[in-house]
């Protein structure tokens, strides 16, 4: 008697392998970070060395900044549109992939970024209102398809692939504005958008997902296979999805957890910016070598960071991790800004770049495994995304005081600022825990 052979399982489903889903989501962060990388260190330090004031810069990166503060508009529409042949949110991410490389050649219409600065900066502004959809969707392909055990290895590998996209963007596109120029600059970093954007076209979330849309209605296909939090694919009217939403982020735990998550966030963009500028403008260092040190050393010390914390996220508990990584951030800041007299030996100052980029790695990792659980199922897409505007917005807010401020006091006294700050919002996190544990 013959027996029929079951069809044979497309390779690339996300839902199916957790080798496929380390890859895609390492590569769709670094699609985020090239940009980011470009202009918020390799250009920003190319406009400090050239004599750009830091008041400018400030408002720079916070116009280029602005679009990733209100990805909150788009997570209910993520949620509430998600029928597609394609997949509930590949539709979204392949389409803002597309607009995000068509936006980033608008660059090339830009022939002197020192003179036109906010020219320039609104053109970036463009681009990050497309990338800040694609991110938002890809966060809600994330907790659609990860299981909750493999959370913290998958974001470890999500930050480490946009750490590795801003290292390229701010050491290589550093040594390419020099080199050849902005147009030569611009015009890669739009190449490479586009060459990535066509490996998504090949990837499916789950199995009957097709590879193109249809324009015939979707019949409803049954999920045997349970990736996530979420098999079916919901269709849930915006009245109840904004319901939802409010319930999970006006919870008084959520409320306290990630103000203390934004405070650190805060105080790390604070001396960023700052010891950036300082460095080149009080110190006498080039440009190409700040962006040239952060995009390598302190690229390849947060990326390691990022991949062996996400293991630990997985194996302890991630908000007891968050708490010690708050506490971290805000020791660094205290030691190393009251030894500001020291940072005038090199070796020194370079000690303390490449320890700068170790701690945003550290917090992402222990925050957004925290964030994530406290989501409410159905509306994980919109709260996560509005969890990851505001973190967005905490360094838009970072960097624009940054560069404001230091024409009033120095960055040493910024960075003491920026300690007492994480101060802060460790006893927060850890108060908040405690209290909730013991309530549990």
């Amino acid at each position: 008697m013959l027996t029929t052979l079951p069809p044979p399982t497309y390779p690339l489903t996300l839902s199916r392998s957790r080798l496929l889903r380390y890859f895609v989501f390492f590569y769709l962060y670094v699609m985020q970070g090239i940009p980011a990388g470009f202009s918020l260190t390799a250009l920003t330090n190319y406009l400090a060395a050239e004599g750009t004031k830091p008041n400018v810069i400030g408002s720079f990166a916070a116009i280029v900044g602005l679009p990733w503060a209100f990805q909150f508009v788009w997570g209910p529409l993520i949620d509430r549109y998600q029928n597609s042949s394609m997949g509930r949110r590949k539709p979204w991410v392949i389409g803002t992939q597309c607009l995000a490389g068509l936006a980033s050649l608008g660059l090339l219409f830009v022939h002197d970024p020192l003179k036109h600065v906010i020219t320039l900066a609104w053109f970036f502004f463009t681009h990050s209102v497309f990338a800040a959809v694609q991110d938002a969707s890809v966060d809600a392909m994330a907790i659609s398809v990860i299981p909750e055990d493999e959370r913290g290895r998958v974001n470890a590998f999500m930050r480490a692939g946009f750490l590795v996209g801003t290292g390229v963007g701010a050491a290589v596109f550093s040594q390419l504005l020099r080199t050849y120029g902005f147009f030569e600059a611009a015009l890669i970093q739009s190449l490479l958008l586009l060459a990535l954007t066509g490996l998504t076209f090949f990837i499916r979330e789950r199995p009957g997902d097709r590879l193109l849309p249809s324009f015939k209605h979707p019949a409803a296909a049954p999920r045997s296979v349970t990736i996530g939090r979420a098999s079916t694919r919901p269709d849930h009217n915006f009245r109840w999805l904004f319901t939802e939403l409010f319930k999970g982020l006006f919870a008084r735990r959520s409320l306290l957890l990630f103000g203390s998550v934004v405070a650190a966030y805060v105080s790390i963009s604070l001396f960023m910016r700052g010891y950036s500028y300082h460095l080149i403008h009080t110190l006498g260092w080039t440009d190409t070598s700040v962006s040239g040190l952060t995009g390598t050393y302190g690229m390849l010390v947060a990326t390691g960071v990022a991949l062996a914390g996400g293991y630990v996220a997985d194996r302890i508990n991630p908000r007891r991790l968050l708490v010690i990584v708050i506490a971290m951030v805000a020791v660094y800041l205290l030691v190393f800004n009251s030894l500001s007299v020291q940072w005038i030996q090199r070796e020194v100052a370079q000690t303390g770049l490449i320890a700068l980029y170790f701690m945003d790695p550290s917090i992402s990792i222990a925050a957004m495994p925290v964030l994530m659980s406290i989501c409410r199922p159905g509306v994980e897409g919109s709260q996560f995304t509005t969890y990851m505007a505001f973190v967005n917005l905490s360094d838009i807010a970072g960097s624009y005081l940054a560069g404001h401020a230091q024409n009033y006091i120095s960055v040493p006294t910024i960075g003491l600022f920026a300690g007492g700050l994480a101060i802060v919002a460790m006893f927060t996190a850890l108060f908040t825990i405690r209290h909730y544990r013991k309530a549990d």
